[in-house]
């Protein structure tokens, strides 16, 4: 169990946690991001160990972020729900509509557990995908491997955009704002340490986002 489940009062999960990909050395880099975050240090845990492959650092990480999003989305179930959210939004100003450019090739506006359900579904596909996501140790990651991840992140980002405007008062009576923070901020430098969202895309949490930027 990692540093962040902890503090967690619901483990109730959106989708079912996915294990760390590639085998032995996912495994083990898994280990390694469990004990940084155990010690409280997470501009640490972001950084790539020395020695070790990006992509395989990327892959673990994605997975770890997957399964923290379901967990931190998870509790709000019952609270997010059509009527509720009829829009994927974060704020008046920012509203996500749905497309995996095969299905549904053309975005569009679904309520906000509609959103995330297409997007669990779309993210586990790509992870369980091993042309993607390879499992066997020392498989070779494909050439738009970086762009995959780019994308997922970027979509992840919106559930915690959406989780920050519209149910945040939510969180705060179930005692949950302290790990949702420090999942998000998590998810935050290990995003600007390998630059894997537009800076634009952050726009909806830049006053939570700048902060840690300047504590960098």
């Amino acid at each position: 169990m990692s540093f962040f489940a902890r503090g967690s009062r619901n483990q109730r999960t959106f989708r079912p946690k996915k294990s760390a990909p590639s085998g032995n050395r996912g495994m083990q880099l898994k280990r390694h991001i469990d004990a940084t975050l155990g010690s409280g240090n997470l501009r640490e845990a972001v950084r790539l160990p020395i020695g070790e492959d990006l992509n395989e650092w990327l892959a673990v990480n994605t997975v770890d972020f997957f399964n923290q999003v379901n967990i931190l989305y998870g509790t709000l179930m019952e609270f997010c729900t059509p009527a509720t959210c009829p829009t994927m939004s974060a704020g008046p100003k920012y509203e996500y509509r749905w497309a995996d450019g095969v299905k549904i090739k053309r975005p569009i506006e679904v309520s906000a557990p509609k959103y995330v359900e297409y997007l669990m579904d779309w993210i586990e596909a790509q992870l369980d995908d091993e042309n993607i996501f390879p499992q066997k140790l020392g498989a070779p990651f494909p050439f738009n491997f970086r762009d995959v991840v780019k994308t997922i992140f970027k979509r992840l980002f919106r559930v915690y955009a959406h989780i920050y405007h519209s149910h945040f008062q939510v969180i705060m009576k179930l005692q949950e704002e302290a790990h949702l923070n420090t999942c998000f901020k998590h998810f935050t430098l290990f995003t600007l340490e390998f630059r894997l969202i537009d800076r634009a895309e952050l726009a909806p949490l830049s006053e939570l986002i700048d902060p840690i930027i300047l504590g960098c």
